[in-house]
């Protein structure tokens, strides 16, 4: 179907608590995007949606980067007197 992924946490040290082991579990399956990738496989998309949805969601980060320079130049020139 998919690729394999293999996620083992074994105890760092002899006394260490489940709940740390957990913890570490969970932070490497949100690294390697498992529980994402399960999510998006759980209905059927088609390759068109899934385009609209890479290019609506490019377009929001350009246009947070694009405002985030825009005030970047403001705060820059409000300073500079200019």
């Amino acid at each position: 179907m998919g690729k394999v992924i293999r996620i083992e946490v074994k105890p760092r040290h002899h006394g260490e608590s489940v709940e740390k082991m957990i913890k570490r579990f969970a932070k490497k399956m949100k690294k390697e995007k498992v529980i994402e990738e399960v999510l998006e496989r759980k209905y059927y998309e088609k390759p068109s949606v899934k385009r609209r949805k890479k290019a609506k969601k490019r377009k929001k980060i350009l246009e947070k980067l694009n405002k985030e320079n825009r005030e970047n130049l403001d705060d820059r020139r409000g300073k500079d007197g200019r």
